[in-house]
Parts: structure tokens; sequence; C-alpha cells
């Protein structure tokens, strides 16, 4: 049963990274893969001396970062809270409504943010003038300053609900008799989510945390690109945009994927040290 699948993995995952070659060629679309001249680590070099290089390092970083710190616990407190609520009807309403977002594309998504946000007919800076907070609209995705707040926002509502449903899983999974014994010792419900809850679901919280570690490089694609314009493009560029306008509009096939492969590098680095780590807690992935 488990053939169809590793085959499936193998002809669509590994079989095309024989194409990183071109990573160190000087690939011509005429001239073909095979033909096209090796250039060594020119690429990556050209890559680490760019103009470019330390505003997409650091944009991709601090948006990883920021999504690592707030987007990773979200889905861990919005379990712990579900798992409290003690009237069903009001519980499946709230995860129906908090699942719903992930199931819509980030087109939609994005399409609502831009018209929500809109400076011309934008519900919040409608609300924000009756309220008389503000004289007049404002375009907020072409303030630097707010983009990454919004990138932030955005990602938390369309994915926290999804990203519980393993988390509430993990919470079923703790056995009833622990929070019998607790509450026989007369454990409050704070408690007992702090003392059986919590160190109960640490193992999967390990394991979702040394891939968030892993994958810190990946700061969004989607998203971003469908969030930002030229006015912020100074904050909104990360590796994955870069290699997009890069590979694909400016049809440098071989820098692009020098850097899709210097990033895939420091990737797999940083998920070894991350699971490293997690070894001695007995939680690491192998």
């Amino acid at each position: 049963m488990v053939v169809p699948a590793l085959m499936f993995i193998f002809v669509f995952s590994y079989i095309p990274m024989s194409g990183i070659l071109i990573a160190f060629k000087d690939y011509d679309i005429f001239q073909g893969f095979a033909s096209s001249p090796w250039v060594g680590l020119d690429n990556f070099k050209e890559f680490l001396h760019a103009d470019e290089f330390g505003t997409v390092i650091r944009n991709t970083l601090g948006i990883s970062f920021l999504k690592l710190l707030i987007g990773f616990p979200a889905p861990i407190v919005l379990a712990l809270m579900l798992n409290e609520v003690r009237i069903p009807i009001f519980k499946r309403v709230v995860q129906t409504i908090s699942y719903l977002p992930h199931f819509l594309s980030w087109v939609i998504v994005s399409g609502f943010v831009l018209t929500m946000l809109s400076a011309d007919y934008g519900s919040l800076n409608i609300a924000l003038e009756k309220l008389n907070l503000i004289d007049e609209p404002v375009n907020w995705l072409t303030i630097p300053n707010y983009f990454w707040a919004i990138l932030i926002a955005t990602g938390l509502w369309k994915g926290i609900g999804f990203g519980s449903i393993v988390y509430l899983a993990a919470i079923a999974g703790v056995n009833p008799e622990l929070y019998e014994a607790a509450s026989i010792d007369g454990a409050g419900r704070f408690r007992k989510i702090f003392s059986i809850t919590i160190p109960c679901i640490m193992p999967v919280v390990s394991i979702f945390l040394i891939l968030a570690i892993g994958d810190l490089l990946s700061a969004g694609f989607e998203d971003i690109l469908l969030l930002q314009s030229d006015i912020v493009r100074d904050v909104s560029d990360v590796l994955d945009t870069y290699v997009y306008r890069v590979g694909i509009k400016n049809s440098l096939f071989s820098y692009a994927a020098a850097v899709g492969l210097f990033k895939a590098v420091v990737s797999v680095i940083l998920l070894t040290v991350a699971n490293a780590l997690a070894r001695r807690s007995g939680n690491s992935l192998w």
C-alpha cells in the first residue's frame, strides 16, 4: 500500500533534484541542460555579493521569526481554549469558523484584505473615520511600517484554526485518569492545563517546532507576492519572491536555482541542529 506513495515521491521529488545542476552552470535555454557551460560557484558568489542580499535575508528572517513567535503558539493556545469549552454547540461553531479560512486560497484571502484595507472603500478606513481616529483614508498596504503586521495577522487568521486540529487530537489522547487524579488533589483548570495537558502534548509540540525551525528561510510566497507592491518591496522581498522575480520574470534560471539551493542547504542545517537539540529531551525526529 505504501509503494504508490513512495513512487510518487520518487518521481516528483527526487528525480527533479537533478535539475539543481543548473545552479553550477550558465544555463542557456537554447544550448540545453547538458551543453550549457559550467561556471562552478559563480552564481552563489553573485548572490552573496548582490545588492539585494542583505535586504532579502533580513526580510526573510524577520518575517519568519515573527511567524514562529506569534503563529506557532497561537494554534496551541486555541486548542487549549477549545478543550476547556463545555458547551458542545458553541465549541463546534467556533471550530467551524476558525477552520474555514484555511480552505480559502490566498488569492481570495488577499482580495479580501486588499478590499478591507482599500483607501477608497475599505471597511477599516470607514470604521476609523466614523470613530474620528483618522482624518482621511489611509492606504495601509503602501506603508512599509505596517506591511509585516498585516502579513502576520492575515496568516494567523488563515491558519490558526486548522493548525489547532493536531493539538486537539493530541489533547484528546491524554489519559482522563490524570485529570481525575488532579481533581481529587484539588487542582483547578489552569493547574490541569499547565501540569497535565501541556506536558502531555509536548512531544507533538517539539516535533512541529523542529519542522518550523527547519523552515525558517521559508517566510512565505503566495501571501507575500499577492500583498506586496513596488512601494513596500524593501520590506516584503524574501527569498521565495526574489527567486520568482529573478528566475521567472528575468529568466536568470541558473542564478535563481543557486539561490534556491542556498536556501535548501541552510534549511537542512537548521533542521539538523534543531533536531540535535531536541534529542536531549527525547522528542527528536530521528
